[in-house]
C-alpha cells in the first residue's frame, strides 16, 4: 500500500511539473512598415496584459512562459497604429519568430514611448546610466547648428568639460583615458578633434548612446572610471537616401540604402550606409569671424575630416552581421603653440546569432584600431606615440522566465609605440607588446519588486603576468509603481594609461601606453610597486521617482576611490630617475536632474555637485577639472504645421575650475655644459614660473553660457527637404577664461558670441 501510494504521489508530482512546464516562446523584430527602421523601446504584450516588454536597439523582443494554445500580441509605440498578431504555442519549449511591420498614424516626432521608458526603468537596474536617442542628440543647440555627441555628453550629469578648444571630458573625476569610448563594440582610441566640439561620430548615423558613469557591470571592462558605447543605425532597408550639408564650420554628407531590400516574405536583407565630413572653419573663420582672427589671436586654426562606412546584413529570426569601417583624422596648426596630428584608422565586423530553437543570443566582436599621433613643439622636443588594438569579443545571453544569464570573454592584443622628451632633455621611450585575456559572468534575478545583478570580472594581463578579480553588483527595489531605490558597487582595472597630464588645463598631444614592466615609483608610500595597473572602487546608491507618466526625477550619490593612478613622470631629471610614479585619488558628490517630456517638448534640468583630487605623495590637492558646482538647463520645443518648427535653448552654469598662483618669474638655464657652464654670461634657456607651493589653491571665474537654435524643416516632397538651422553660441558674449598665459601675461578665453546658419538637404 506504501509503494503504491509513493508511485501514485511521484507520477502525480512528475505530471504537475510538466504540466506547468508546458509552455513555449514568442520573439521576433517589429520594424517601420514605410522605412524598415526597427522600433527602439516598443511596447509589445500578451493579450491578458501580464506578459509584457519592450523591443531593444534592434526591435527585438522575446516574451517567455507562454502556455500552449493560441494567442495574440499587441504591440503599441507612439505615432504608430496599435497592432495585433496571433500565433500558437504548439509544443512544450517550442520558439515561435514573428516579423512584424508598423504603419504610421498622424504626425510622427519619433518619440519613445513613455509606457516603455517606465516598464524598462522598473526591469531593469540601470544604475549610472543614461540613455541617448538620435532624436535627443539633435534637439541640442549646437556649435554652428550642427549637433554633435560631444556637445550632448557635456549635459549629462557627472560630465565636465574643460574646454572648447583642446578641452576634454572627464566622467565623474576620472581623466579621460579612464572613459572607454566604443563604436559598434570597437574601442575608439582618440574620439575628439581638437576644436573641443566636434567629434568623430556623425549624428545622423547614430542609433543610441549608452552612458554609464559609474559603477558599470561585468560585461564593461577595460577602464576604471566609466564606458560610452555608441551603436550607429543600419542603411536604409527600403529605399536609396542621404542627405548633403553645410555650415560655416564644416561639410558633411550620407548616403545609405537597400542591396537587398527588407520585405515581409524574405528573411534575408542587406543595406549600406556611407558617411564623411569635412572641416572648413580654418577657411571661413577670417570671413565670418573676424573677431576671432584677429592679428593677436591664430583664428581657429582645425582642419579634420572623417569617413565612416557600413555594410548590414540581416539573416531572418533576428540575426545579423555587420561590417564596418572608419577613417578618422585631425590637425592643429597654432604657430603660438604647437602644430600637430593624429589618425584613427581601423574596421571590423559584429555579429548577432539568434537560434530558432534555443533561448541562448551570441553576439561577437572582430576588430582593428590603429591611432597614431606626433607632435614637435615650439621647445623642439619630439612627442610621438602610436597603438594598435586587435579585439576579439564573444558574449552569450541567456533568457530564463525571470533572470537573465550574461556571460563571455574578451582578448585584446595591443602593441603601443612611445617618443617623449621633456623640458630636461630627457627621453622616455616605450615600446610594448601585450595581450589582455578577461572574461566576465553576470547574472539577473527578478523577486517581485526586487531586482539584483551580481557580476564578475576577471582580467589577465599577460606582459605583467598579472591576474585580476572584479566582483560587481547592482540592485533595484520597485518601493512602488512610481518609486526606486538602486544601488552598485565594483572594483575596476585598466593597463592603458595616458601620458598627458592631469596638471595641465589643456592637453594637445594626447599619446597612450600600455602599463610599464618596469618597476613603478610610488611617492605615496615612498617605494617601488610591483603592481603595475591603474584601479579604482566604485559605490553608488540612487532614488528614481516619476512624479507625473511624463516627469521624472532622479539623484544619485557616488563614490570612486582611484586606489592607484600610473603616470608618466614629467619631473624626471637624471636618467636613473623612475618613468612612470604613482598617484591616488578620490572623487564622491551627487547628480541630480528632472526630465518633462510630452509630444513636443523636452525640458530637462541638471545639477551635479563634485569633489575631485589627487595626492602625489607630495600633497592632496583639486585637480584641474574640479568643478564644484555645474548646472545644466536644456529646452527643446517643437511648434507650427506639422511640427516643422523646432527651438533648442541651453543654458550652463559652472563654478570656476582650479589653478595653481603665481608667486614670481626667474632665468632657467639648464647648464646644458654641466659644471663649465657659465651662469653669469650665459643667455636664460626660458623663463622660469615660480609656483604656490599650495597647489591648486585658486579658482578661476565662474562660467556661464546661452547657447540658441531655431531650425525650419521644409518638405519638397515625400522624401526631399530642407532643414534650414540658424544657431548663436553664447548669445551674450559671456567671456569666459580657458587659461592665462603666465609668460606673456594674457587672457585666453573661450569661444565668443558665433551665429552661424546652416542647410541640410535630405533626398
Amino acid at each position: 500500500m506504501l509503494k503504491r501510494f509513493i508511485f501514485f504521489l511521484v507520477l502525480f508530482l512528475i505530471i504537475i511539473v510538466k504540466v506547468q512546464a508546458q509552455t513555449g516562446t514568442i520573439r521576433g523584430n517589429i520594424f517601420d512598415k514605410e522605412t524598415g527602421e526597427p522600433i527602439i523601446y516598443g511596447n509589445v504584450f500578451l493579450e491578458d496584459g501580464k506578459n509584457n516588454t519592450t523591443t531593444d536597439l534592434d526591435g527585438f523582443f522575446i516574451l517567455n512562459k507562454i502556455p500552449l494554445g493560441k494567442h495574440t500580441i499587441k504591440i503599441s509605440y507612439i505615432g504608430y497604429k496599435p497592432s495585433e498578431v496571433s500565433f500558437e504555442i504548439k509544443s512544450n519549449g517550442s520558439i515561435v519568430y514573428k516579423k512584424i511591420f508598423i504603419v504610421t498614424e498622424g504626425v510622427k516626432l519619433k518619440s519613445v514611448d513613455i509606457t516603455a521608458q517606465k516598464s524598462r526603468r522598473k526591469s531593469e537596474t540601470r544604475i549610472s546610466k543614461l540613455e541617448i536617442s538620435q532624436k535627443q542628440l539633435k534637439a541640442m543647440p549646437s556649435i554652428g547648428g550642427e549637433a554633435d555627441i560631444i556637445q550632448y555628453l557635456q549635459v549629462v550629469p557627472g560630465i565636465i568639460s574643460t574646454g572648447d578648444q583642446g578641452g576634454q571630458l572627464y566622467i565623474r573625476g576620472g581623466s579621460p583615458v579612464q572613459n572607454k569610448i566604443t563604436l559598434d563594440g570597437l574601442t575608439i582610441i582618440n574620439p575628439f578633434h581638437s576644436i573641443g566640439s566636434f567629434s568623430v561620430f556623425e549624428t545622423e548615423a547614430v542609433k543610441n548612446v549608452d552612458v554609464l558613469t559609474g559603477g558599470f557591470n561585468a560585461e564593461n571592462g577595460g577602464r576604471i572610471s566609466a564606458i560610452v558605447n555608441i551603436k550607429t543605425k543600419d542603411g536604409n532597408k527600403k529605399r536609396l537616401g542621404g542627405f548633403i550639408a553645410a555650415n560655416p564650420f564644416l561639410v558633411k554628407s550620407m548616403i545609405e540604402g537597400p542591396i537587398v531590400k527588407l520585405s515581409e516574405k524574405n528573411d534575408f536583407n542587406a543595406s549600406f550606409m556611407i558617411t564623411g565630413k569635412k572641416s572648413i572653419i580654418e577657411k571661413s573663420a577670417s570671413i565670418l569671424y573676424p573677431y576671432v582672427s584677429s592679428k593677436d589671436s591664430v583664428g581657429l586654426p582645425y582642419d579634420f575630416e572623417d569617413l565612416y562606412g557600413k555594410l548590414s546584413l540581416n539573416l531572418g529570426n533576428g540575426s545579423k552581421i555587420n561590417l564596418f569601417g572608419f577613417n578618422f583624422k585631425d590637425n592643429y596648426n597654432n604657430p603660438k603653440i604647437t602644430s600637430l596630428g593624429w589618425k584613427n584608422t581601423g574596421g571590423g565586423m559584429n555579429f548577432k546569432i539568434i537560434p530558432g530553437s534555443s533561448s541562448l543570443i551570441i553576439a561577437a566582436i572582430f576588430g582593428y584600431s590603429k591611432y597614431s599621433t606626433e607632435t614637435i613643439g615650439l621647445d623642439k622636443k619630439r612627442r610621438f606615440s602610436q597603438l594598435k588594438d586587435f579585439t576579439t569579443v564573444f558574449n552569450f545571453s541567456y533568457f530564463g522566465d525571470t533572470y537573465k544569464v550574461e556571460y563571455g570573454f574578451e582578448v585584446n592584443t595591443i602593441h603601443t609605440n612611445f617618443v617623449f622628451d621633456n623640458i630636461f632633455d630627457q627621453t622616455i621611450k616605450e615600446f610594448q607588446n601585450t595581450t589582455n585575456i578577461s572574461s566576465f559572468l553576470k547574472f539577473r534575478k527578478n523577486w517581485g519588486n526586487l531586482i539584483v545583478e551580481p557580476g564578475a570580472r576577471i582580467n589577465y594581463y599577460a606582459s605583467l603576468g598579472d591576474m585580476k578579480f572584479e566582483p560587481r553588483f547592482s540592485f533595484k527595489y520597485n518601493i512602488n509603481n512610481d518609486l526606486r531605490l538602486k544601488g552598485s558597487a565594483g572594483m575596476y582595472t585598466q593597463n592603458i594609461i595616458s601620458t598627458s597630464n592631469d596638471k595641465d588645463v589643456v592637453n594637445y598631444f594626447i599619446g597612450f601606453i600600455s602599463s610599464p614592466e618596469e618597476d613603478v615609483y610610488s611617492y605615496v608610500d615612498k617605494k617601488n610597486t610591483k603592481n603595475k595597473l591603474q584601479s579604482a572602487i566604485h559605490g553608488i546608491f540612487g532614488v528614481e521617482y516619476d512624479i507625473l507618466d511624463n516627469l521624472q526625477f532622479n539623484f544619485e550619490t557616488y563614490f570612486k576611490d582611484f586606489t592607484q593612478l600610473i603616470v608618466i613622470n614629467r619631473n624626471k631629471r637624471k636618467l636613473e630617475d623612475p618613468n612612470y610614479v604613482v598617484e591616488t585619488g578620490k572623487a564622491y558628490g551627487f547628480d541630480f536632474s528632472t526630465k518633462y517630456e510630452l509630444k513636443n517638448l523636452y525640458l530637462w534640468l541638471t545639477y551635479s555637485l563634485g569633489f575631485v583630487d589627487r595626492n602625489d605623495g607630495q600633497q592632496i590637492y583639486p585637480t584641474v577639472f574640479d568643478r564644484r558646482h555645474n548646472i545644466n538647463v536644456l529646452a527643446n520645443y517643437n511648434f507650427g504645421k506639422d511640427y516643422s518648427w523646432q527651438l533648442g535653448v541651453r543654458w550652463n552654469f559652472g563654478s570656476g575650475f582650479p589653478f595653481t598662483k603665481t608667486q614670481g618669474f626667474y632665468n632657467q638655464l639648464f647648464f646644458k655644459n654641466g659644471v663649465d657652464s657659465d651662469y653669469k654670461t650665459e643667455n636664460p634657456d626660458n623663463i622660469g614660473i615660480v609656483y604656490s607651493s599650495l597647489r591648486n589653491g585658486g579658482r578661476l571665474p565662474y562660467f556661464h553660457r546661452l547657447d540658441l537654435s531655431l531650425q525650419k524643416t521644409v518638405k519638397f516632397s515625400k522624401h526631399l527637404n530642407a532643414e534650414i538651422s540658424a544657431s548663436i553660441i553664447n548669445v551674450y558674449n559671456r567671456k569666459n577664461i580657458f587659461y592665462f598665459d603666465r609668460i606673456n601675461y594674457k587672457r585666453v578665453n573661450q569661444l565668443p558670441i558665433l551665429p552661424a546658419l546652416g542647410i541640410k538637404f535630405g533626398f
